[in-house]
């Protein structure tokens, strides 16, 4: 723990949160759905097989800061994944009111740009309890093809190293990528950075319209910290049966 704490690049201090204690705490649940109901439904299911619920757009613009708060205050982490990028002030408010509700990890577009990452990086440590602070490097949905659409040449895995340097740089405390390029990362950049994994998918689940994705034994022998997963839990017959499915996986991977 000393190597990820000792230059001014390394990502804050955040106490237990700050890397997974158990399977349980590795898994974050993905809560796309557009009411609080629905997404309690799910949390009640899912139950002791996860710690930490994603909160999105999707359920934040329906039902706001009360879907953060009832999460809370039920004894869950939330991993609130608005993926901020705006003006370096505008984001460091933002972090600031997330830490507020009791956020434990944060999402920020690594393409903001080092100015806008450091503001975030730092109105977290400023926080009473600080929270994770995570940069998006590309998002799982995304290609070559669409990485050139916007103008960026190269391999999806050119522009995640490039990024997930800026954000250490930054001194975000980790980033989120595809279980793709996770080892990658891993052997360029060492250990400092906590690493949040989407598009992970049970062996035989659809991909939906994630393209680069992988199992979550893969993501887990790769080096990811925590690994997101939403709809072949959510969306499952059996939403607990899913869950301690993966949970299970997470588990035999250690």
């Amino acid at each position: 723990m000393a190597e990820q704490h000792r230059a001014s690049q390394k990502p804050p201090e955040t106490g237990a949160f700050f890397l997974p204690a158990t399977p349980a705490d590795r898994l974050i649940v993905a809560l796309d759905v557009s009411s609080v109901a629905d997404a309690q439904r799910i949390v009640g299911a899912v139950g002791a097989s996860a710690t930490t619920f994603k909160v999105g757009k999707q359920l934040f613009v329906a039902e706001g800061p009360r879907a953060v708060r009832d999460l809370v205050a039920s004894g869950r982490k939330v991993f609130l994944d608005l993926k901020f990028h705006d003006i370096p002030n505008t984001v460091a408010g933002a972090v600031k009111a997330a830490a507020e509700l009791g956020a434990s990890m944060v999402t920020v577009h690594a393409s903001g740009g080092a100015k806008m990452l450091k503001a975030a990086a730092e109105a977290a440590a400023a926080a009473p309890r600080p929270p994770l602070v995570l940069a998006v490097t590309v998002l799982t949905s995304m290609g070559q093809q669409d990485l050139e659409e916007v103008g960026v040449a190269g391999r999806p895995l050119d522009q995640v190293l490039r990024l997930a340097s800026l954000a250490r740089i930054a001194g975000c405390t980790g980033i989120v990528a595809s279980p793709q390029e996770v080892g990658e990362i891993r052997r360029q950049l060492g250990k400092g950075l906590v690493i949040v994994t989407p598009g992970v998918r049970p062996e035989g689940a659809a991909p939906g319209d994630q393209k680069r994705v992988a199992t979550p034994a893969e993501a887990i022998h790769a080096g990811a910290n925590y690994l997101v997963v939403g709809r072949p839990i959510t969306k499952s017959p059996d939403i607990g049966k899913a869950a301690k499915a993966v949970l299970d996986e997470i588990a035999a991977a250690k």
